[in-house]
């Protein structure tokens, strides 16, 4: 049962109802006589150690008193950083998030604990602590004193890592809140910062978006590279940033239906003549790239509509099982456009409509894009179906694609899938009207026609 007694009133009626004297309780707890006496008559502050001794000898869980020491003994007089500093690790390491939420908010009061705050706040992100971290960057961002800071662009590049989830529109307000800061960010954390904002901004398809961050990125990591007497520390190679930024300008260009000039950056990053005796990591990314070239190549000439590349398309990515996947999302697209019957290839690689993460030889593939994709792939499906009149097929493709994305709140991907089921309604089943109209209850309790940046 909580109570509103001080500590000093809890200490003091432990050792009256257990009838102990101060050196029984000294034993006990481990705190010397002199530093219990002087505690007990409101002489001296009691240090963390001895807090969490005395809560363990009365008998209640770590923590107990955290609450009630923020203002008995850090706030009640100056706050000290040696016993601030030792009492919000402490709040981190047990989780008492409210407690690290409070005193870091007080704490903020005085601005020059910032940068204390703040090589706190990385020490627990770089322990994985996320949740504390958030708190003590939220804190220190909010109470910055110099606007253009790189500890203040740090703070929001590490909460918009932090807040970026399976949700679009969350993910969309990260941005927003991001973007502002990345030219304040050292240059360490630069280049990968956006490399982040292209793969949210692809999976929301913000297609020109993509367009000017890469270029951007491209435009910075060409002239750190070609600039190599400069030291630059960053997480990748520097070429992964150039080629990366020419793949996003492609698939930019490809999204919106120019495919001449996705083929040019496709050139860009295909021709690595430009890299200086390349590393042995460097040749694995130029190889890579090299890849992606020939199977986009064969892509955005199928798109183009030349449809008897299919087959060499075909051919080309079944020996490459990381590429499967995006390979199979291309051709049903196709498909559509161009009423062609793949029946043949969506049987023989029916192993891939299954979602999974994806992957390549450099790296993982953004979780975002691949929710995004999987979650166009189930529509396209549908839509191929429903062409070939196998309309219970078709409509459950719909309602699974509705369902990833209310799973991810696309809204441009329920839009879809509800105006294409509404289109073909009279040709479903019970068991599939039932489930879409269960979903669309899930639709109704998003809100989603509130407030949408995608519609």
């Amino acid at each position: 049962m909580k109570t509103t007694a001080t500590i000093r009133g809890e200490i003091t009626k432990f050792l009256q109802d257990n009838e102990l004297t101060l050196n029984q309780f000294a034993r006990i707890s481990g705190v010397n006589t002199g530093s219990l006496s002087s505690i007990l008559n409101g002489n001296r502050p009691m240090s963390m150690n001895q807090l969490d001794r005395i809560t363990s000898s009365i008998g209640h869980t770590e923590g107990f008193f955290y609450d009630r020491y923020i203002s008995e003994c850090i706030f009640h007089t100056t706050p000290d950083w040696r016993r601030l500093g030792v009492f919000l690790q402490r709040c981190a390491e047990l989780g008492k998030l409210d407690c690290l939420q409070k005193a870091a908010r007080l704490t903020m009061e005085n601005i020059n604990y910032a940068p204390l705050l703040f090589e706190l706040a990385e020490e627990l992100f770089n322990e994985e602590n996320y949740k504390a971290a958030v708190i003590l960057y939220e804190c220190v961002a909010e109470s910055e004193k110099f606007q253009h800071s790189e500890r203040l662009a740090l703070c929001h590049y590490r909460l918009f890592l932090q807040s970026l989830s399976d949700n679009q529109e969350t993910n969309w307000h990260a941005v927003v809140l991001f973007e502002p800061y990345i030219e304040r960010l050292d240059e360490v954390y630069q280049l990968d910062a956006y490399v982040k904002l292209i793969n949210i901004n692809g999976s929301l398809g913000q297609w020109n978006k993509v367009d000017l961050l890469a270029e951007k990125m491209g435009n910075k990591a060409m002239k750190r590279y070609r600039n190599k007497k400069n030291f630059f520390e960053s997480s990748q190679p520097l070429i992964l940033y150039i080629l990366y930024a020419y793949l996003s300008r492609e698939t930019s260009h490809g999204e919106q239906g120019d495919y001449e000039q996705a083929l040019y950056y496709t050139t860009l990053y295909e021709n690595t003549d430009w890299i200086i005796k390349p590393t042995e990591e460097e040749r694995k990314i130029m190889y890579q790239f090299r890849d992606w070239a020939e199977a986009n190549r064969y892509l955005y000439t199928l798109m183009s509509g030349e449809t008897d590349v299919l087959p060499r398309y075909i051919e080309y990515v079944e020996s490459r099982e990381d590429e499967i996947f995006v390979a199979l999302c291309n051709i049903i697209l196709a498909a559509n456009w161009y009423k062609l019957n793949v029946d043949h290839i969506i049987e023989r690689f029916r192993a891939y409509l299954e979602y999974r993460p994806q992957k390549n030889e450099i790296s993982e593939i953004s979780k975002h894009v691949t929710m995004n994709q999987y979650t166009r792939l189930l529509s396209e499906l549908g839509i191929y179906y429903l062409n070939s009149k196998q309309y219970d097929r078709g409509l459950k493709y719909i309602v699974d694609s509705l369902e990833y994305s209310i799973k991810i709140k696309s809204d441009r991907g329920m839009l879809r899938c509800m105006g294409i089921f509404e289109q073909f309604r009279h040709f479903s089943s019970e068991d599939i009207q039932g489930r879409y109209t269960e979903l669309i209850r899930d639709v109704q309790k998003l809100s989603v026609y509130a407030w949408s940046p995608l519609v």
